[in-house]
C-alpha cells in the first residue's frame, strides 16, 4: 500500500507540472491594445490636426505631439492622406488649465491641465467620431507664472493621454473583430 501511494504522488507532482508548463506555452492569449487598435486603424494612418480658430496657438503645439504619440501608441506608420487606410482628423476642443494646490500664502503651486479632441476616423467605408479627454498635473515654483515649456509640456503630455483614450476606444472595438 505505501508504495502505491508514493506512486500516485508521483504522478501527480508530473501531472501538475505538465499542466504548469502547456499554461506557461500556450499563455494567456492578451493582445496589447495597441493590436487591437492596429486591427481597427489598418498598418497605415494619417493625420491632420485642424486648426482652432480661438485657439490656433495650442492647436500648433499639438500636431507634433499627436503624430509622436500615434506612431507610439498604433506602433503604424504615419503615410500621406492618400496613402494610408485610415485618416484622422483631428481637432482641438478645449483646453483648460486649473489650480489643483495652493501654498500656505495662496499660491498656486500645482495645475492641472485638461485637453479635450474630436476624432474622427474616416476609412474608404467608414465614417466615426470620437471624443477624448486628457488631464496632466504638474507643479509650479510659489509666486511664478506658467512658462512657455511648462505650458507646450503640459499640453503635449495631456494630448498624449487623451490620444491613448481614443487608443482604448478604438482597441475596444477590435475586440469586437
Amino acid at each position: 500500500m505505501p508504495h502505491s501511494f508514493a506512486h500516485s504522488r508521483f504522478t501527480i507532482y508530473h501531472l501538475l507540472a505538465v499542466v504548469i508548463i502547456s499554461l506557461l506555452i500556450s499563455g494567456c492569449g492578451y493582445l496589447p491594445s495597441s493590436k487591437e487598435a492596429r486591427k481597427v486603424l489598418g498598418e497605415s494612418v494619417s493625420t491632420k490636426v485642424i486648426i482652432s480658430m480661438t485657439d490656433p496657438e495650442n492647436t500648433v503645439l499639438l500636431k507634433d505631439a499627436l503624430d509622436e504619440a500615434i506612431i507610439r501608441r498604433f506602433q503604424t506608420n504615419l503615410r500621406h492622406q492618400t496613402k494610408a487606410k485610415t485618416h484622422l482628423d483631428i481637432s482641438l476642443k478645449s483646453v483648460n488649465f486649473s489650480a489643483l494646490q495652493y501654498d500656505a500664502n495662496g499660491y498656486i503651486i500645482s495645475y492641472r491641465t485638461t485637453i479635450h479632441l474630436g476624432v474622427l476616423r474616416e476609412t474608404a467605408t467608414l465614417t466615426k467620431s470620437y471624443s477624448a479627454t486628457g488631464n496632466y498635473d504638474f507643479s509650479i515654483s510659489p509666486n511664478a507664472i506658467i512658462t512657455d515649456q511648462q505650458r507646450f509640456d503640459a499640453i503635449a503630455n495631456s494630448a498624449t493621454k487623451a490620444l491613448d483614450s481614443f487608443v482604448a476606444q478604438v482597441a475596444a472595438e477590435g475586440t469586437r473583430q
